[in-house]
């Protein structure tokens, strides 16, 4: 049997939800947490609150997971049928290459992302850096057709499948619907927690942590912990330094990254729940990028004390990542731990 439910998490990164686009994965997670808790909210923008309450109310505690995946929106369609987009979250477009897509309009229609062949190519343009302007979806149907099921505004999403690989898992949208799976399963297994618990699958994170801005202003938390992927640069040519985490080094506990300096309260409850349970866990250290931590720290009305568990992950912001089972798994380990002994820990400065 396996350590994890792949078909749960297979699920959960199969279905499409670029940011501003949600609904598809959101339906999905209300139909999965609403057994697992004592209410479900939706607000305004779309983020999903499932809510648990705790032994002694009074003090908040938001966990936020995004559910929304990098994708792309159509802005034009050309007279021979080839559309053109814009991207929603940020991509390295060398990875775009010939790989399919699929356009969310009137009904779902696979594309493939076209460019300049190579053959064609003069040698300025083989050696130049790809851009995603030099990118094209080709549907292979003719401007009218095309205009009956795509509009100006549509979403596009990677058409990949989730695969099992050695010990991994590998898909389209690891980033972060790993983190909703983590968040899913975590709930399942919580006991009694101390504090109001409110696990928030937030949206619009790809494009600037709008979701968990607005979940965090809303529920004015006292602590918070984000779950979201992190680099796995464990690959050939990286020296140590550069690394940030390892596949299977187990989960990460964040110290930093380029948009929050997380609470060394937090980090060190963290570190503390991991060593107790015999959790294994590596630090993570990230100079570029940020996620919802930021909003969950920040936008309440008396900030929070704010950390994140942090999921190794390989090829991120290509068509397909890469996560470590035992990762995932001690992930959801710690996070359940964290949750459930809240109380146990000296928050004062």
């Amino acid at each position: 049997m396996d350590i994890i439910n792949i078909e749960l998490l297979k699920n959960i990164c199969e279905k499409p939800g670029a940011p501003g686009f949600e609904k598809e994965i959101r339906d999905y997670v209300i139909e999965q947490v609403s057994d697992l808790v004592d209410e479900v909210e939706v607000d305004n923008m779309g983020s999903v609150y499932a809510i648990k309450k705790g032994k002694n109310p009074g003090k908040r505690v938001m966990i936020a997971a995004h559910m929304d995946e990098i994708g792309f929106i159509v802005t034009h369609i050309d007279d021979n049928g080839f559309v053109r987009f814009h991207t929603l979250g940020g991509f390295d477009p060398k990875t775009l290459t010939a790989q399919r897509v699929i356009i969310h309009g009137k009904k779902d229609v696979i594309g493939v992302m076209g460019s300049k062949p190579i053959h064609v190519m003069s040698p300025e343009e083989r050696n130049k850096v790809a851009k995603t302007t030099d990118y094209f979806i080709d549907l292979g149907m003719p401007k009218e057709q095309v205009e009956e099921i795509i509009k100006v505004g549509d979403p596009v999403t990677r058409e990949r499948d989730l695969i099992e690989m050695g010990d991994c898992v590998n898909s389209k949208s690891i980033d972060n619907r790993i983190s909703v799976f983590i968040l899913i399963e975590a709930l399942r297994n919580l006991g009694d927690v101390p504090f109001d618990v409110y696990g928030v699958f937030t949206v619009q994170e790809e494009v600037g942590i709008r979701g968990a801005n607005v979940a965090a202003h809303n529920i004015n938390p006292d602590f918070g912990i984000a779950l979201d992927t992190t680099i796995a640069f464990d690959l050939p040519g990286a020296q140590p330094h550069e690394q940030v985490t390892k596949l299977g080094g187990g989960t990460a506990i964040k110290i930093m990254d380029a948009m929050t300096i997380a609470d060394y309260r937090m980090v060190d409850y963290l570190k503390k729940q991991a060593d107790d349970k015999g959790i294994k866990w590596q630090p993570e250290i990230l100079t570029a990028g940020g996620t919802d931590t930021a909003g969950i720290q920040r936008m309440g009305k008396k900030g929070a004390i704010s950390g994140a568990i942090s999921i190794p992950t390989r090829h991120l912001h290509q068509v397909i990542e890469m996560a470590h089972k035992k990762d995932i798994k001690a992930s959801i380990d710690l996070m359940v731990a964290a949750l459930e002994n809240l109380d146990t820990h000296d928050w004062s400065h």
